[in-house]
């Protein structure tokens, strides 16, 4: 089993990257609290690292934090939670909001995940009370990918959004309403952040 990974980073999108590490490329896929803290391409990234078995390939899920990378885990122990939902969750929830809402039982906030209905963040709720304690505090995600063009900002930050399960019509209102209420050009990951809060609060 492959547990972490340091390589260069060749390619990297909000939802996965690539690994350079000896010359072997490693699509790692990631979620949106990962993407936030990458370096530059071609610059050395380390990642704690999932490795999931399916009957026809291996794949693996990368994380900045053990944190993260733990809350990973937890998720697909859940009843109808795949890699891809546990991903979602992390990508829309901090760990330590995740941990908030499993311990006082917030399924309406687990539910404002795209793909997570109320049955699935009840499951979520119920199941992991009593995990949830080991999980710590992760490392604060710094953001600095930035780009020149707000138009492509949006573009990216919508195709981005989509990705992970919402709606476009829903995804372009709250993007103006975010553009609306800040003064200059955001980061991407900036936006994206401010985006998910304003979703995530459904």
């Amino acid at each position: 089993m492959i547990a972490a990974l340091t390589g260069r980073l060749t390619f990297k999108a909000p939802t996965h990257i690539t690994l350079d590490v000896q010359g072997v490329g490693y699509e790692v896929f990631i979620p949106l609290s990962t993407f936030y803290s990458l370096p530059d391409l071609n610059d050395l990234a380390s990642l704690k690292v999932h490795t999931h078995l399916r009957d026809d390939a291996i794949q693996l899920y990368g994380f900045l934090t053990q944190d993260e990378k733990d809350a990973f885990v937890l998720l697909t122990s859940v009843s109808g939670i795949g890699p891809k939902l546990a991903l979602s969750v992390l990508s829309a929830l901090s760990v330590p909001d995740l941990a908030s809402a499993i311990q006082a039982g917030d399924v309406d906030k687990l539910a404002t995940v795209p793909g997570i209905g109320k049955k699935s963040a009840g499951r979520i709720a119920l199941e992991l009370k009593e995990k949830v304690e080991q999980l710590g505090t992760p490392a604060t995600a710094a953001a600095d990918a930035r780009w020149a063009s707000p138009s492509r900002l949006e573009d990216d930050a919508l195709s981005a959004l989509v990705n992970l399960g919402y709606r476009p019509a829903d995804v372009k209102e709250t993007l103006k309403r975010v553009g609306q209420r800040t003064l200059s050009p955001p980061a991407l990951t900036d936006l994206i952040r401010e985006a998910l809060k304003d979703l995530t609060r459904g």
